[in-house]
């Protein structure tokens, strides 16, 4: 049995952890929730900490020459400076986390989609934006999985979420216990993972690994770190993971009849043409590793890329934002 890294994850104190939301509510979250058996979560509520206090006037973002204030209305209190200052504190003394799911449209939590005002009245809102906390996140934290409870609901950014942060979690205890055996070891069980996503990152990693020129550990580690936060960057796409499975096939070409490989090609453009998902075609491709008692694929986390029971935790809907 596959044996995972447990992620450290900074989530929203309000999504299910503590009554902590402007009003005096919790708001818990299905795919939080799924997370619990598997990760060690660190709840934190950005609003509070600076002193907002539960229940709270709301604070909202506002557009103030040329910058962005984060204003509570009812009593005109600007906090932009105090959560700037705890943000950076804060995240700045963070250790071996791994990821963030923050609460979605937040003025301080969200990371895409907060709205943005022109005042204080009651008036539209005129674009979208991070809010202070979670553009401090993504400032800080560019190579981690960092997503809103809200997409979470779209199974694309949910699956490229789980694989990212159980890739990132054990790549954590690598660089930290590890060795230039360990490292190799990592890139190698990861090297179809990784060629779903960005083969040219892939290669470099690869020559990374290699070391020809003798640099210590850490310094290798703390590079190839960064190279997998960029190869992760962005959702893997279906030709890059048929590429992948194509690939993976060709180690069982030679044992498979030609019947099961006709199958297979014909799960593929099934696949292709979004009928089935590509869990499909890692079933077949691990149940003939099985078979053939092929150590190397089997070894792949392409195969099992995070605990199987999370994938059925996706809710059916669409985040608002299906961006990577």
């Amino acid at each position: 049995m596959t044996q995972f890294a447990r992620p450290r994850v900074v989530v929203s104190k309000c999504l299910g952890f503590a009554p902590c939301r402007w009003n005096g509510a919790t708001m818990p979250d299905d795919h939080v929730d799924a997370l619990r058996p598997f990760v060690d979560f660190v709840p934190v509520c950005p609003e509070v900490e600076i002193g907002l206090g539960v229940p709270r006037d709301p604070i909202r973002v506002i557009e103030s020459g040329g910058g962005l204030r984060l204003v509570q209305p009812a009593t005109g209190r600007d906090v932009a400076d105090e959560m700037r200052r705890f943000s950076d504190s804060y995240l700045g003394g963070l250790r071996d986390v791994d990821g963030f799911v923050l609460k979605s449209r937040s003025p301080s939590c969200g990371i895409k989609d907060t709205k943005v005002y022109p005042g204080v009245g009651k008036v539209a809102s005129i674009r979208t934006a991070p809010g202070f906390f979670g553009e401090a996140v993504l400032r800080m934290f560019p190579g981690l999985a960092v997503e809103d409870e809200g997409r979470l609901m779209n199974e694309r950014i949910w699956d490229h979420f789980l694989k990212k942060l159980f890739t990132t979690a054990r790549f954590r205890t690598t660089a930290q216990d590890g060795d230039m055996k360990d490292l190799i070891g990592f890139h190698s069980d990861n090297k179809m993972l990784l060629m779903s996503y960005n083969q040219s990152q892939m290669r470099l990693m690869g020559r990374l690994v290699a070391n020809r020129e003798g640099r210590p550990f850490k310094d290798l580690a703390d590079e190839y770190r960064t190279h997998l936060g960029l190869a992760m960057a962005k959702i893997s796409r279906p030709p890059s993971n048929i590429n992948t499975v194509l690939h993976m096939l060709g180690h069982s070409s030679k044992s498979l009849t030609k019947a099961e490989r006709s199958y297979f090609l014909d799960a593929v453009e099934k696949y292709r043409e979004d009928v089935i998902p590509v869990a499909v075609l890692t079933g077949l491709l691990k149940s003939w590793a099985i078979r053939f008692d092929q150590e190397y694929l089997l070894g792949q986390t392409f195969l099992d890329p995070y605990p199987p029971g999370l994938a059925g935790a996706v809710k059916k809907g669409q985040a608002r934002d299906l961006a990577p």
